[in-house]
């Protein structure tokens, strides 16, 4: 399963289109104009599954800043600042990473 079969082509292109320059980005906004913030937590919980590069439950720092690539394999990649931000945003437990729960809360 891909991305695309879950949220629209022209969805993710415009929300990677509204985040293309450095310190651009918000999740929040990333979130609505994909339309993940209106599918279901089991669409969400896919969603996390795709974009745990490395399946291990949960997606940390060093991934994070990969989130836009996941969409699209050109888009840039997330400032630090813009990492950190989303991470401290989504961290629930201050663990340094983000789980499946985290992620569908936030959303």
């Amino acid at each position: 399963m891909s991305l695309t079969d879950i949220l629209s082509p022209s969805d993710i292109a415009a929300a990677l289109r509204d985040c293309q320059a450095p310190d651009s980005f918000s999740p929040k906004k990333f979130f609505q104009i994909s339309g993940m913030s209106k599918k279901s937590s089991s669409q969400l919980k896919e969603i996390f599954r795709i974009l745990d590069n490395d399946q291990s439950g949960f997606i940390e720092e060093d991934e994070l800043k990969y989130f836009l690539q996941r969409f699209e394999c050109g888009a840039r990649v997330l400032t630090t600042s813009e990492t950190k931000t989303f991470l401290a945003a989504a961290d629930h437990d201050g663990d340094g990473k983000i789980g499946a729960e985290g992620i569908n809360s936030f959303i």
